[in-house]
């Protein structure tokens, strides 16, 4: 066997091509669509409804995340223990989540359990009733995680930012308070329940090996109840956005450290421009060889971790840049966090540098691709945001496209430090 010599560096090879594979669509009787993604070599799947419940239709805060909490705390027939016992009996995992635009219900079974599992589902769907116990005691918990989450430079910063960039009417940017979960009543859950996860508004993703036998169960469950024709509303409040930059200082005294937020609002996955940025964020902050990690952390040890990101909701998005660092050093990191952004603004973006981005874009891409659940996270992005099926596409042609050139106009288009909202908590001080 020939030795390994690790002083060679492995060959290096180009990723050219993606290829997405397709996914297949039926509709139940009553006309809720059913996407699937054929793949896996388990027998099983993953089965996701989704529901237009997330904060941006609830008229009294917290009725989205309390209603989607508690939807498995008890039903007609079941408390919550007895559902929760029948899950486990079939080695089934049940999952709740929510966006600020969408409720996610997702059960992870065998095949040979669907005919077993699917009509606790549909119990949970049909049946929920949100007893006043399990209520209460969600309650009392929840203001004391608040309470002690509410000690933390970096909870607070991440709250009040979003105040900042959307202001506290908004449903992207109120921020939870004690009195929010005071004022929840069991009518409130059970209105919000009935009015929001209809079967009619629901869309259902499919992912990994599906049986024969499950198009037939899924329409026997779900397929039934007919559409009652009412449509729902968001309560997104119509608010242009804020390009004159904001600075506010939140002082914590006990603080050791300083929760830094900087960005602004911008737009979602839907804009031309959204690709582009997404580059450009990734040089900026974006991975672990990013600017602001190798000025910020590596070169100034400032920090242990500092990035950037594009956060995408369905009516629009933010930028931002979040970090925590020494109280004494905060501004300095500042200065060095709109040092970064000017350089994307004033100089070309090498390109041995921009070449090892868009390889790690790239290796990136191919790895969230990689199994039918991730697969169907990146469908589940084209059915919500209505994208085109070449949108992943789009994607990694952009990758192979951009250049230096194009990197510095979106930096001179998007990233003026006039435009940005900043926000620091902790105990002010000086070095």
């Amino acid at each position: 066997m020939e030795k390994l010599n690790r002083e060679i560096t492995p060959h290096f090879g180009e990723i050219n091509k993606v290829d997405i594979p397709p996914h297949e669509r039926l509709d139940l009787d009553n006309g809720i669509p059913v996407y699937i993604i054929q793949a896996g070599t388990q027998d099983l799947v993953k089965i996701e409804f989704i529901f237009p419940a997330g904060p941006v239709f609830e008229n009294k805060p917290l009725l989205a995340s309390a209603t989607n909490y508690m939807l498995n705390e008890g039903t007609a027939k079941h408390s919550g223990a007895e559902i929760a016992d029948m899950i486990d009996n079939y080695g089934a995992y049940f999952q709740a989540e929510h966006s600020d635009d969408n409720a996610f219900l997702s059960i992870f079974t065998l095949n040979k359990h669907l005919g077993k599992i699917l009509p606790v589902i549909s119990e949970i769907l049909h049946e929920s009733i949100f007893p006043e116990k399990e209520l209460d005691i969600f309650k009392k918990n929840s203001i004391q995680r608040l309470s002690v989450n509410n000690e933390k430079v970096d909870f607070i910063a991440r709250n009040h930012f979003r105040e900042l960039l959307f202001g506290s009417d908004h449903p992207y940017g109120h921020h939870v308070v004690a009195d929010d979960y005071e004022r929840l009543t069991r009518a409130d859950l059970v209105s919000f329940f009935k009015t929001h996860y209809r079967l009619s508004l629901c869309k259902i993703l499919v992912a990994g090996k599906m049986s024969k036998e499950m198009p037939q169960l899924l329409n026997d469950y779900f397929g039934k109840e007919k559409s009652d024709g009412l449509h729902i509303q968001s309560q997104i409040i119509s608010n242009p956005f804020t390009f004159k930059a904001v600075k506010k200082n939140i002082q914590k005294e006990d603080a050791v450290q300083s929760a830094i937020r900087i960005g602004k609002r911008l737009f979602n996955k839907k804009h031309p421009d959204y690709h582009g940025m997404q580059i450009l964020n990734t040089i900026l902050g974006g991975y672990f060889g990013s600017r602001l990690m190798t000025n910020i952390r590596e070169d100034k040890g400032y920090t242990y971790g500092i990035g950037s990101g594009l956060a995408s909701n369905l009516q629009e998005g933010f930028f931002y840049i979040s970090s925590e660092v020494g109280n004494a050093v905060c501004e300095k990191a500042i200065h060095e966090i709109y040092f970064e952004i000017n350089r994307l603004r004033e100089s070309l973006v090498p390109n041995e540098e921009l070449q090892l981005v868009k390889n790690f874009l790239m290796g990136s891409f191919l790895r969230s691709i990689d199994g039918p659940f991730e697969l169907a996270a990146r469908l589940k992005t084209l059915i919500l945001f209505e994208l085109e099926a070449d949108y992943y596409t789009q994607y990694t042609e952009k990758i192979k496209s951009i250049d230096p050139s194009e990197i510095q106009y979106l930096a001179n288009r998007y990233l003026q430090a006039d435009s940005m909202v900043e926000l620091v908590v902790g105990k002010q001080e000086s070095e």
